[in-house]
């Protein structure tokens, strides 16, 4: 198991425990936390969007990713660690790993 550790968008904090392979997006949505993945995981809607904690050994958004987190900047914060969820996959080393769920929009 991958423990996570969440700061809901309440400000409460909780670790939640995901699958090796799987989406952070579904650990999140599964866990009931207010991240919905409308579309599925395709990097098309921007309701998984997180904030990742410092640190972390993510590799880089993709262009889809980007274009996506960029284009959501007029209706929402969009920060330096902002990630869709749907886009990062649980290993090993995110193992801790510090997620805050950002603002719907």
């Amino acid at each position: 198991m991958i423990t996570i550790n969440v700061t809901t968008r309440d400000g409460e904090r909780q670790q939640i425990d995901g699958v090796e392979g799987t989406a952070l997006m579904e650990m999140l949505r599964d866990a009931g936390l207010g991240v919905d993945g409308t579309c599925g995981g395709m990097c098309s809607c921007g309701s998984c969007h997180v904030y990742i904690g410092d640190g972390a050994a993510l590799p880089k958004p993709t262009e889809d990713e980007s274009d996506m987190l960029e284009g959501m900047a007029e209706i929402v914060e969009v920060r330096h660690s902002s990630r869709l969820s749907c886009q990062v996959m649980l290993k090993p080393e995110l193992d801790g790993l510090e997620v805050e769920i950002a603002p719907q929009f």
